[in-house]
């Protein structure tokens, strides 16, 4: 689910297949992205959550249930020791994420990299959308369910949850209308109801829930002032 967000959330600047472009809300992006793999492992039940001394959202490792992905494996092992914080786990894991999950979008062809040089001089690593097609496709889906009114899938609905949560929705607003409406569904995503076709367990539901919550607040707290 992180590869896929990091993906929505790269913004071709030509606006085609191939144009060079940046990654939305970098500064707040490792927030994101660790929240995207504690839903992952949730969703997956390799983790729980639960409520710490000061009604903090907590999440424990599911001992007999380690994820088979290096990435996610690599969270769960550190949440494995003990109990911590939401909020501890996005700071503690976000920040090494960035680099690796673009190393597999661009692996399997979602994104390249290209160098090119700045000031006739400088030589610079930029990115550019590639043709696996896989953007388009996964922006189709929450667009039908933040526009459209579809139902999700839980992954679907759990990655449009996250983009909400984000803070960048506002930037896609030429594919996804930034209205009222489209802002009502995304709550209605953000607080677990995803609606009848989206399989995963009420409690499950409530887990991702609180890490986007959590998600949200850390953005928000993180994020410069104008």
């Amino acid at each position: 689910m992180a590869e896929d967000l990091l993906l929505l959330l790269f913004q071709p600047r030509s606006g085609r297949r191939g144009g060079a472009g940046d990654i939305a809300g970098e500064g707040t992006l490792y927030y994101v992205l660790a929240g995207a793999v504690l839903a992952d492992l949730g969703l997956g039940e390799h983790v729980r959550t639960g409520t710490g001394r000061i009604g903090t959202t907590t999440v424990e490792a599911v001992a007999d249930n380690p994820p088979s992905d290096h990435l996610l494996r690599s969270s769960w092992e550190y949440i494995a020791g003990k109990p911590r914080s939401v909020q501890t786990v996005l700071a503690a894991r976000g920040p090494g994420l960035r680099e690796p999950l673009l190393d597999r979008l661009v692996a399997r062809g979602d994104l390249n990299r290209r160098q090119r040089k700045t000031l006739g001089l400088f030589r610079t690593s930029v990115l550019e959308e590639g043709d696996s097609g896989r953007r388009a496709g996964l922006l189709a889906d929450v667009r039908a369910v933040l526009v459209d009114g579809a139902e999700p899938t839980t992954r679907v609905a759990a990655l449009a949850a996250l983009l909400y949560g984000s803070g960048t929705l506002p930037q896609f607003s030429r594919d996804i209308p930034w209205t009222s409406a489209v802002i009502t569904r995304a709550e209605e995503l953000k607080d677990g109801d995803w609606g009848a076709d989206a399989a995963a367990k009420a409690v499950t539901r409530t887990m991702a829930a609180n890490i986007v919550s959590s998600v949200i607040v850390a953005a928000a707290a993180a994020a410069p002032r104008s």
